[in-house]
């Protein structure tokens, strides 16, 4: 099937009570791997991009692969644009066929991040674009966006105000996760989850997923959060299955690049899969 609006699948995992899971991808074959997980355990899966890839591989080749991958499929499938504070990249991939695109002014003044805010989402709205917005940071470095620093905090109804001013569809708030590995036990602030959704409808994204447990993801779901994104992991279970594969070849002297992408794809569906399941998306692609 066609591409799909990102927010109205976050909005039905809500009320379904499950979340979406929304894969950072990194080429063409993680990404048609993704979607082929997806369609094998009914799941609708959010497909991301970092600015890197869509840099690396062109907005135009990444958009004709998801677009024609998603067609192939009947489980729903959305495109985003993950972590992005730059307005030429945002622009480019509306005018691309994203579905949502994650505007990320964590970097600028209070100030400075609601007005730039506020112009993405004119921007995207116009084409009916979803925006995800995040003016918190959120520790860690992804794909070479933010860092270990906390440098921006907000309250809730900061949070809140500035998402209705603006026309935010998604929020991405601090909950005491962490992008990249953790390397100490996480301080989670799931009941900040609910506090955001007493007080407006407005979508609530858990970013930092990759080496949380199934109770920690079951909580974040059970207060409200419908789109959780994982990067580390895939990356992580691409690199080893490239790693594995490698060592067998310098043994066995067999170099077939096509057996390792075949390695590499079985790597990837799995992470795909397992996220599914931990959310509570598989089964609920119609």
């Amino acid at each position: 099937m066609p591409l799909v609006n990102t927010l109205e699948m976050v909005r039905t995992a809500r009320r379904g009570g499950y979340a979406v899971p929304a894969i950072n991808i990194v080429d063409d074959l993680s990404l048609r791997t993704a979607i082929a997980a997806a369609q094998q355990v009914g799941s609708p899966l959010i497909v991301q991009t970092s600015v890197k890839t869509v840099k690396s591989m062109g907005a135009d080749i990444l958009s004709y692969i998801a677009h024609a991958a998603a067609r192939q499929v009947d489980v729903p499938i959305a495109l985003h644009l993950d972590h992005c504070p730059d307005r030429a990249v945002i622009s480019e991939a509306i005018a691309k066929g994203w579905s949502s695109v994650l505007f990320d002014a964590s970097d600028r003044s209070l100030e400075q991040a609601r007005r730039e805010t506020a112009e993405v989402c004119r921007e995207a709205h116009a084409q009916g674009v979803t925006v995800e917005s995040e003016i918190e940071n959120i520790v860690g470095a992804e794909d070479g966006v933010g860092g270990d620093a906390l440098t921006h905090a907000y309250s809730v109804e900061t949070l809140v105000q500035v998402a209705q001013e603006t026309g935010t569809d998604l929020m991405a708030p601090q909950l005491g996760t962490a992008h990249g590995l953790y390397r100490a036990e996480p301080k989670l602030l799931v009941e900040r989850v609910g506090r955001i959704l007493e007080i407006a409808d407005i979508p609530v994204v858990l970013h930092g997923g990759t080496g949380l447990s199934p109770e920690d993801f079951r909580a974040f779901i059970a207060a409200g959060v419908s789109k959780i994104n994982i990067s580390t992991a895939l990356k992580l279970a691409y690199m080893t299955a490239c790693q594995a594969h490698l060592a067998k070849a310098e043994a066995t002297g067999k170099w077939e690049p096509v057996k390792m992408f075949d390695d590499v794809a079985e790597a990837c569906a799995q992470v795909v899969g397992e996220n599914a399941r931990m959310f509570g998306s598989v089964g609920r692609a119609a």
